[in-house]
């Protein structure tokens, strides 16, 4: 039977918390051998600077007093208070002349400077009696032969050093667990929120679109990622959702002007026709086709519109497509018996397409000049905003869009039930919503100005001043 390893074990995270444990465990190793060294130098290093210090006075005694003054010195060392050196001087026949020890401790006679390390028996004051390890510099003296130790106790500096010693052997293997445990938890931690990040993907794969990734307000990384896909995941699911209603959508307002051209058509087949009624038929017909063609061709750039195929943003003049429109549309208001007004400040700059601002400003008065009865007034209106934001609307007092259908009124195909006698695809305000993405800005629906039974509707198209 094979075994396998846990799913956090096979993960990137966990190679490189390993490797970071690895790493890590290797830089406290060799910060514990620099201290040891380092340490055990410095000790040393100490210890050799005061065995110096003591043959340099020692040697200033001899050259100045000769084999009598030395003596005297060795015997006032050896009786001062306080003092951590061993003393040991004997002529050239190896007579003991001064000293702590009853001899010289086994040594190389041939050599003039030499270390030698020992062990002497010492008495406590309590009478007791104590071995402790001697290191001690013996140095030839040139005139008479004779030689002279000086030593000091090395016990002190055993047992810091085997402490040192201890301290590494123990934090050594803990460093290492906690290393790797710490990585270990890293891991897993890593680990579990990638696993939701896949349980998510592949619950929205089996068509739970509603699923969406925990986000715990850290803010690290994977809270990031989490709201990128949270956010990618909102666009799936209302794209997918548009697409469901597209077709009963397209039914629904394609069905009336085929039904119609079909039975045009029928009747005309049905019985003799004159040239002019004929021609008649044939014109109604074509103006049918070109609305059915007017829907797909909306639903073509609209597509375009949301994949990024169109669209090209250069720094524009809104002010001047706002004038430009102005003067296309107040025709149309006088022939619907509309009154139009219009207050546009000037020099206003945006980043943008020319051509997708003025379809979407052009759907917008469309949209008001169709739903806006007889003797109802437009108005136009293109001006600062807030927080560096160009603000165009477009104000009628025609019956307006209630607030609660608002938010539907913009998805495609989606049209209230008293707009279905008015031409149309549903889609103006769809591309309005999709051209105020692109450049992002946003459209705002509100009531206009008009009584509670006819407040008309007030649309704001919000583009990023330039």
């Amino acid at each position: 039977m094979k075994f396998a390893l846990p799913t956090f074990l096979r993960t990137t995270t966990f190679k490189l918390a390993l490797l970071y444990s690895a790493m890590f465990a290797a830089f406290s190793a060799a910060l514990l051998v620099y201290l040891y060294y380092s340490t055990v130098y410095y000790i040393r290093a100490e210890s050799d600077r005061r065995m110096d210090l003591e043959f340099e006075q020692l040697g200033n005694a001899y050259f100045t007093g000769g084999m009598e003054r030395l003596s005297e010195s060795v015997f006032e060392r050896m009786t001062r208070n306080g003092s951590t050196f061993f003393y040991y001087l004997e002529d050239a026949s190896g007579r003991r002349i001064a000293g702590h020890f009853q001899r010289m401790p086994a040594h190389n006679p041939d050599l003039d400077v030499q270390t030698v390390y020992f062990e002497v028996t010492l008495t406590e004051p309590d009478g007791s009696e104590v071995v402790r390890p001697v290191a001690g510099r013996i140095v030839r003296l040139r005139d008479n032969g004779g030689a002279l130790l000086v030593a000091f106790d090395t016990a002190q500096q055993t047992a810091i050093v085997g402490r040192i010693q201890n301290a590494i052997f123990i934090a050594a293997p803990i460093g290492l667990v906690l290393s790797l445990l710490g990585g270990l938890l890293i891991s897993r931690g890593a680990a579990r929120r990638a696993d939701e990040l896949a349980r998510t993907a592949e619950m929205v794969m089996g068509g739970e679109l509603g699923r969406r990734v925990p986000v715990r307000g850290s803010g690290d990384e994977f809270d990031r990622l989490g709201q990128r896909m949270n956010a990618m995941l909102d666009q799936i699911e209302k794209l997918v959702e548009s697409t469901r209603n597209t077709g009963n959508a397209i039914a629904h307002d394609l069905r009336s002007p085929l039904s119609r051209l079909r039975n045009r058509l029928e009747i005309a087949l049905s019985e003799p026709m004159s040239r002019e009624s004929a021609e008649a038929t044939l014109e109604e017909t074509v103006e049918e086709v070109d609305r059915v063609l007017g829907t797909f061709n909306a639903i073509l750039r609209l597509a375009r519109l949301e994949a990024g195929a169109e669209g090209e943003r250069v720094r524009m003049d809104v002010s001047e497509l706002a004038e430009q429109l102005a003067e296309l549309f107040e025709p149309a208001c006088d022939e619907a018996e509309q009154t139009f007004r219009s207050q546009i400040s000037k020099n206003l700059m945006v980043l943008g397409d020319r051509d997708l601002i003025g379809q979407a400003l052009s759907n917008l008065l469309d949209n008001a000049i169709k739903y806006t009865p007889a003797g109802g007034t437009i108005s136009l209106t293109v001006a600062r905003g807030p927080s560096g934001m160009i603000d165009l609307t477009v104000v009628d007092t025609g019956p307006g869009v209630p607030p609660d259908a608002r938010k539907r009124v913009v998805q495609r195909f989606q049209r209230m039930d008293s707009a279905r006698t008015h031409p149309g695809s549903g889609l103006g305000l769809a591309l309005v919503v999709s051209v105020a993405e692109m450049h992002g800005g946003e459209l705002i629906l509100s009531d206009g100005n008009g009584p509670a039974e006819s407040p008309g509707l007030k649309a704001t198209l919000r583009l990023p001043r330039a």
